[in-house]
């Protein structure tokens, strides 16, 4: 496939300003629905990427980093993990008050923690873990992740995981893939350290 003076003039300037080859288009991919198996996607997409010399941002939202795959991750040079909101309120009691003051200090990390670094990492590959949860339970406006989405580098790959989309963000995604749950054993069986964390 022969590649135009365009693609080639972009390719040369990410290679440029960050050493790596980087990808001709990144894509919007989500990965939703009530079954297993949205974070295990992104995680395996990471480390595909990682593994061709691409550099990925994985953001993990309302999960505490203690599980497996993240420890192993850490020592992955070409991904950086970004653990910026690892509680949700649903698992703690909270007051209103206290509830819309967690709300503006997710829309601060939101801003301070992940914009920023995104715009300042050049990521080819940028992983929002859990980030359609805080679209969902009102944590962040859709509007600030539409904007992410139109303001992120071109070549960069944007993967969203939680068991929730809009229309908008349907609309917008390149790819969407459904986890269904067909079978289950919770809560009989808890999750299982290996196994689900």
């Amino acid at each position: 496939m022969k590649r135009d003076k365009e693609t080639v003039k972009r390719e040369r300037s990410i290679y440029k300003r960050t050493g790596r080859q980087g990808l001709e288009k990144g894509l919007v991919q989500i990965y939703t629905g009530e079954g297993k198996g949205k974070t295990t996607a992104a995680l395996g997409l990471s480390l595909r990427a990682a593994g061709a010399g691409l550099k990925v941002g994985f953001f993990q939202f309302f999960k505490r980093p203690v599980s497996g795959e993240i420890k192993l991750l850490r020592d992955i040079k070409n991904i950086d993990i970004y653990n910026p909101a690892p509680f949700h309120p649903t698992f703690q009691y909270m007051s209103k008050s206290e509830l819309e003051r967690y709300k503006k200090r997710f829309r601060r990390i939101w801003v301070n923690d992940v914009i920023n670094t995104i715009k300042q990492k050049h990521y080819d590959v940028i992983v929002l873990d859990e980030i359609l949860i805080a679209i969902r339970d009102g944590f962040l406006d859709e509007d600030n992740l539409l904007r992410l989405i139109e303001e992120r580098d071109k070549n960069s790959e944007i993967v969203l995981t939680g068991r929730y989309i809009t229309e908008r963000l349907t609309d917008r995604a390149d790819i969407i893939t459904e986890m269904k749950k067909i079978k289950h054993p919770f809560p009989e069986i808890r999750a299982r350290r290996g196994i689900e964390y």
